[in-house]
């Protein structure tokens, strides 16, 4: 292999061993024998492939290792059971760097374990490893310990022998991961008393300089042991005996810790640990004493809360950097967040106390500011967030705070100190207290009046228009959030409360967002067109005079972001802004909807013709939207042009595209289906049906298309294709079914049984054409078995409706060409309307979503803002149950078969009739 030729060139054995962890992340396949890597080809590669890296430097290892990995996710244990024994056979190599690409590779492939679920398979597979790994694991433990003790003035062997050691931590943690093995209890002190000595070691040769921003050592082998220490205390504290030892030690550490960045992380891993114990009601007792809770809040809690001068100059030198690191939880190590929940983790405790001696921090720091605002603003930085870490109790939702510490006063704390600086101007206080006192409106939304939310809503708006780009955004948020805030389930700002600042608030986030100066700065704050798109969702049609001057921002700002559409989430809120105009405004008359479309369906093409992948679900979406709201006026030559391409084969390749296609051609079918017949476009759709059909995935939106087709094209106009048509979806339903198919086919079939130019007939016949009997054996087989699992509220409707016209419009059920399923159908009937009611929502309200999940993918992202709106299909029938009744008295005064059918029934069935009212 040339990775492992020693004469070739270190850059092209470094682009192999890419190329081959690439290749076998691709092809290592069991389920496509014809594109994948041969059984022989595979037992090859496993039988020599950990000989093979061990042999290699550091650099090629770590492509090696992870493509052992990849391989050991599909085979290991059962189809490489070798695995652990060519792993153990190097662990007792003296050469540390072939035991650190071992023991890197074990923790690649054992780390798996941490998350999953706990199931017999993979107790069966950790106990595989365990049998063979745990005795030269130790060994390695001891042998490393000792190494270090005999090269304690040899700073090269001790660099790489705490990557040993800090790989070791790691692997440790993956096997105990689920359970605490027997093995590692049995031997309990040798291992925890190496753990101990390790998370008090010093040596200035691996002491880093304190202006280092990334861990050292020193400060990763310490963590991962507080790790561990807090994994034990968690999961296995009756049998961890050193746990006081090592709290003492880890108190002591972060007495001793510099604010040094470099340690910040194991800080924060320290911290989590003493919290964990802190919430551990058999050793609470360590901690009730007054005088160490004193010093817990005085020596670790207020220094690693204290904002340093390195986070200072984030805020002022990379702002969206410092927003994602506190908005999206990626600081959830540093210092200041570990201290909060180590402070909740005492509140949790010892409230009274913790509450009392952190109040009395908190009014010193405020006087501090009080008696010199200008130097002193930190101390109030600090006392915002001492008073967020003691108020807050369980869990923090994305609605905001749940639960809170009865003891503060959280709306007189507000008046006092945060609406002060809320109404200060922007020169009079800085810019971090400003953030402050935002982000407590933001963090305690719930529990603030409406008129405190109100009165900082408009103070909010003028922050929009801030100097401080963390300030602004943290105010576009803090909006976002509230206009989202519901109260006893009913949204707390309506259109009318936000009418006043309704114009001027995206205009000013869309200032905001155009500073960009390039499309990857431009796209960069998604928060701020987030905010923009909540805002369009509030106002709903109060934007309408507006709806020019956004469109022109919207589609300025789509320009610059399609020629680098860099960031998911912003471009995703973009075309929830379109929709959010169109949905509200669009409806609002004809002269508003041409001016969207006016100004929305020319940018919008201009991005499928540029082909930008990314958006062209998008299009779809929105130009369907529009086209919807048309409601059967004339095509626009806009529209018209579309259509030929959307037809096209190549467009229905790429799944992300279908449902916004379909969903687009079923609205041009709507609003014009004579243009498909005079033009010759039916065959292409049909082509397109039978191609979805196929497909397990898109089945359902071929059948979404079919219903759409049978709704909208002249029956006349099909017939020539009916027959194929059923045969397709026979033949998939023979051919290879699903559970989700049949279903949908179920409602197929009673859907057209509704239709006033098909019904129940029509479809008998056509079955009976392809195969004689063939109709009665799905009926009875398929289609009335399973019936009951239709459970959706628009497709219930649906079918019972369509189980009505079959018992009532039928002739061929009628008649004696099959016996029984007359009642069949009726009992089918009955069983379904006994069905409990389905709950049905409105969501005219306030659009709820979470898109924290958006990203580049190649599968649909739908617009939330331009979703269908719910269509009923069959507004004459109000309640089904009530047109059942109806149409089955009408026809048993007039049809003698039915009244047969009746008198035949069983007395159980005929007594549930007469309570529905049927006059038996």
């Amino acid at each position: 292999m040339l990775v492992c030729n020693n004469d070739t060139e270190l850059a092209i054995r470094q682009a192999s061993a890419l190329f081959f962890k690439n290749y076998v992340r691709r092809r290592w396949n069991d389920e496509d024998p014809s594109e994948g890597i041969t059984e022989e080809d595979k037992t090859f590669i496993k039988t020599g492939i950990v000989r093979a890296m061990i042999a290699l430097p550091t650099i090629l290892q770590m492509q090696v290792g992870e493509a052992i990995t990849l391989i050991a996710n599909k085979d290991f244990p059962s189809r490489w059971p070798t695995l652990i024994d060519d792993l153990v056979s190097n662990l007792n190599s003296t050469d540390m760097l072939i035991v650190n690409g071992v023991l890197q590779t074990a923790h690649s492939i054992f780390k798996r374990w941490r998350a999953q679920f706990r199931s017999d398979k993979l107790f069966t597979e950790i106990a595989f490893v365990l049998n063979k790994f745990c005795m030269p694991f130790l060994a390695i433990f001891k042998q490393t310990d000792n190494f270090i003790d005999q090269n304690g003035n040899n700073k090269d062997a001790l660099s790489i022998l705490f990557e040993t050691l800090t790989l070791l931590m790691k692997v440790f943690y993956d096997l105990n991961s689920q359970d605490i093995p027997e093995f590692f209890e049995d031997h309990m002190i040798e291992f925890m008393s190496i753990l101990h000595k390790y998370l008090q070691y010093t040596n200035l040769l691996l002491t880093t300089d304190q202006d280092e921003t990334t861990a050292g050592p020193l400060e990763k082998t310490k963590a991962s042991i507080c790790e561990i220490a807090e994994l034990y205390a968690q999961r296995y504290e009756e049998v961890f005996a050193m746990l006081p030892d090592f709290v003492n030690s880890a108190w002591t550490l972060l007495t001793q810790t510099t604010p040094a960045e470099k340690n910040d992380l194991l800080v924060g891993k320290a911290l989590s640990f003493l919290t964990c114990v802190v919430r551990i009601p058999r050793h609470s007792s360590l901690f009730e004493n007054d005088d160490v809770l004193h010093q817990f809040v005085e020596r670790i809690a207020l220094p690693n809360m204290a904002l340093r001068e390195s986070d200072q100059e984030l805020f002022e030198d990379d702002p969206i950097e410092y927003i994602r690191r506190d908005l999206e939880g990626s600081d959830s190590d540093t210092r200041r967040r570990a201290a909060t929940e180590f402070i909740r983790g005492l509140v949790e405790k010892f409230e009274l106390k913790i509450t009392t001696i952190v109040m009395n921090y908190v009014s010193h720091h405020l006087q501090q500011f009080q008696q010199d605002p200008s130097s002193n603003w930190l101390s109030k930085d600090t006392a915002m967030h001492l008073v967020t870490s003691i108020t807050i109790k369980g869990v923090i939702t994305k609605n905001g705070v749940t639960s809170t510490n009865l003891m503060i006063d959280i709306n007189q704390f507000f008046e006092s100190n945060v609406l002060p600086d809320l109404q200060a101007s922007a020169t009079s206080i800085h810019p971090i207290l400003k953030l402050d006192a935002i982000k407590f409106v933001q963090t305690f939304r719930n529990q603030l009046t409406k008129k405190q939310l109100g009165d900082s809503f408009s103070l909010l708006v003028n922050h929009l228009n801030q100097a401080n780009y963390v300030v602004a955004t943290y105010a576009a948020v803090t909006i976002e959030a509230l206009l989202s805030l519901k109260r006893d389930n009913q949204i707390m700002f309506t259109k009318q409360d936000i009418a006043a600042s309704a114009e001027a608030l995206p205009m000013s986030l869309f200032r905001l967002i155009e500073t960009g100066q390039s499309p990857e700065k431009l796209a960069e704050n998604d928060f701020m067109m987030r905010c923009a798109m909540r805002v369009l969702i509030a106002s709903q049609d109060g934007m309408v005079k507006s709806v020019p001057m956004v469109l022109n921002h919207l589609n300025a700002i789509l320009v610059e972001v399609s020629k680098n559409p860099a960031n998911p989430k912003f471009n995703h809120y973009l075309f929830e802004c379109y929709g959010a105009i169109t949905r509200y405004n669009g409806p609002h008359s004809a002269d508003v909807l041409s001016q969207i479309e006016g100004l929305a369906i020319t940018p919008l093409l201009v991005l499928l013709q540029n082909n930008i992948t990314e958006f062209v679900p998008y299009v779809f979406q929105l130009i369907a939207q529009m086209l919807e709201l048309r409601h059967n006026q004339p095509l626009l030559p806009a529209y018209e042009q579309l259509l030929r391409p959307i037809l096209t084969p190549d467009l229905w390749d790429s799944r992300g595209n279908i449902p916004a296609l379909v969903r687009l051609l079923q609205a041009f079918l709507r609003q014009s289906p004579e243009t498909f017949l005079t033009n010759k476009f039916l065959e292409p759709v049909l082509g397109i049906f039978q191609k979805l059909i196929a497909s397990k995935t898109n089945d359902g939106y071929g059948l979404d298309l079919m219903e759409t087709i049978h709704e909208s094209i002249p029956r006349a106009s099909l017939v020539p294709y009916e027959q194929q048509i059923f045969v397709l979806l026979l033949t998939r339903l023979n051919s290879s079914n699903t559970e989700k198919y049949t279903l949908r086919f179920i409602v197929f079939i009673y859907h057209l049984s509704i239709l006033v130019d098909v019904g129940p007939d029509f479809i008998i016949t056509i079955f009976e054409r392809i195969q004689p009997g063939i109709f009665e054996q799905i009926f009875n087989g398929i289609v009335l078995p399973n019936t009951q699992k239709i459970i959706s509220t628009k497709d219930s409707k649906t079918t019972s409706l369509g189980l009505t016209k079959f018992l009532i419009a039928s002739q061929e059920i009628k008649n004696i060409s099959f016996p029984g399923l007359w009642s069949t159908i009726l009992t089918t009937q009955l069983k379904f309307l006994e069905l409990p009611a389905l709950d049905t929502k409105n969501d005219e309200g306030l659009i709820e979503f979470e898109l924290d999940e958006v990203g580049f993918q190649a599968s649909f992202v739908k617009l939330n803002t331009a979703s269908s709106p719910a269509i009923d299909k069959w507004p004459d029938v109000i309640d089904p149950k009530t047109y059942f009744v109806e149409r089955l008295n009408n026809t048993l005064t007039s049809d003698q078969k039915v009244q047969s059918g009746v008198n035949g029934l069983p007395q159980a069935t005929t007594a549930l009739l007469r309570s529905y009212g049927v006059h038996l």
